[in-house]
């Protein structure tokens, strides 16, 4: 039974939530904090509990207005201090497609082909239909910038990031024989994405709605790092190191989502690339609770709670688990608390709903 969600008259404080995180604030409350919460999971809760008609991000931009209102009300009368928002250029790739067999509504979908890249050569690259910063619609951004209730701000990003785009282009089987083959070209690809990304960034800096960049790079898996840590240092940590001085010129923090074991190159992220708080945590890798003993002395320590636990368990364990991250790591301080990596679309509305409502006592 839900007792504190949804909210009937929410008071975020986005600038209180940062003090949290940046340990500028210490005592009180555990904020709430999520990476991406999926439609199929978001839709039932705002038809269902907020009483609002779903409309699907379409085309037109009524269409699209519908959906980011909801959008926002879904995070302020969940508890949320702020809204989180990605989206990015498109950087054309193979795909291949299968049912989502765990999702609530059955959809299909897309996956990065990881044997066949887009660009194989310097001719591809060449003839690759890079996208246009000044084409690109920063609608979306801009409306919910604009639209945000009192005290909310707002976490984006382009949406992927550097190795994400570049292991998807050519692939993670391609980039691996290009690394070895022709490095030039993996720089080549790299800065290009890197400065369209720069460009896009300057314009999101530009929102004074903003709360926090928050990108997602994916550079691990379980047991390491998916390419070595010295040609990611090379190729792709001094684009984020980039982005995080354009944030910190801002005033802002730069908050890091990266899933898999990416132990090998912490130090770097926090001493060099000077990210500010680290997200994406799987108890088979680093449980959040060890995570924070190592790093939390340095950096925020956003969500934790494993996705396989919230989509396995009963909504009374998601509560107690619930507690016990906010007695331990809030009580530590520079703590979010909310899921180990996002709510996709097999997680139970009710699992996700127990987590949010025993944080908001």
């Amino acid at each position: 039974m839900l007792k504190n969600v949804p909210l009937k008259n929410p008071r975020p404080d986005s600038r209180e939530f940062i003090e949290i995180l940046l340990g500028q604030k210490q005592g009180g409350r555990t904020p709430l904090v999520e990476y991406i919460v999926n439609d199929p999971v978001m839709k039932p809760i705002v038809t269902d509990l907020l009483d609002l008609e779903w409309v699907d991000f379409g085309a037109d931009r009524e269409s699209q207005k519908k959906y980011l209102d909801n959008f926002i009300e879904f995070w302020h009368r969940m508890g949320y201090d702020i809204v989180r928002f990605e989206m990015g250029l498109p950087f054309p790739v193979n795909r291949v497609s299968t049912g989502d067999a765990g999702s609530i509504e059955q959809a299909q979908r897309f996956w990065v082909d990881e044997h066949h890249g887009a660009i194989t050569s310097w001719e591809d690259f060449e003839r690759y239909p890079w996208p246009k910063i000044e084409e690109y619609n920063f609608f979306p951004f801009e409306y919910i910038n604009n639209h945000l209730p009192e005290g909310m701000g707002l976490l984006t990003c382009h949406a992927g990031g550097i190795f994400e785009h570049l292991s998807s282009i050519l692939s993670l089987e391609g980039l691996s024989y290009t690394l070895y083959d022709n490095p030039n070209l993996v720089q080549a690809i790299t800065d290009k994405l890197g400065q369209l990304m720069t460009g896009f960034y300057s314009h999101l800096l530009n929102l004074d709605r903003v709360a926090a960049i928050f990108p997602g790079d994916d550079m691990g898996y379980r047991t390491g790092t998916l390419i070595s840590p010295d040609a990611l240092k090379k190729y792709c940590l001094p684009w984020h190191k980039r982005f995080a001085q354009m944030a910190h010129d801002k005033g802002l923090p730069y908050f890091l989502h990266s899933c898999g074991n990416i132990e090998a190159i912490m130090d770097h992220l926090i001493k060099e690339i000077r990210i500010d708080g680290k997200h994406s945590f799987e108890n088979v890798i680093m449980p959040v609770e060890e995570f924070q003993k190592r790093y939390g002395d340095r950096i925020a320590v956003l969500g934790g709670m494993d996705v396989d636990f919230l989509a396995s368990s009963t909504p009374f364990e998601i509560r107690k688990k619930t507690r016990e991250l906010i007695e331990i790591c809030g009580s530590r301080g520079r703590f979010a608390i909310g899921s180990g990596n996002s709510i996709p679309s097999y997680i139970p509305v009710a699992n996700y709903l127990a987590m949010v409502d025993e944080a908001m006592r």
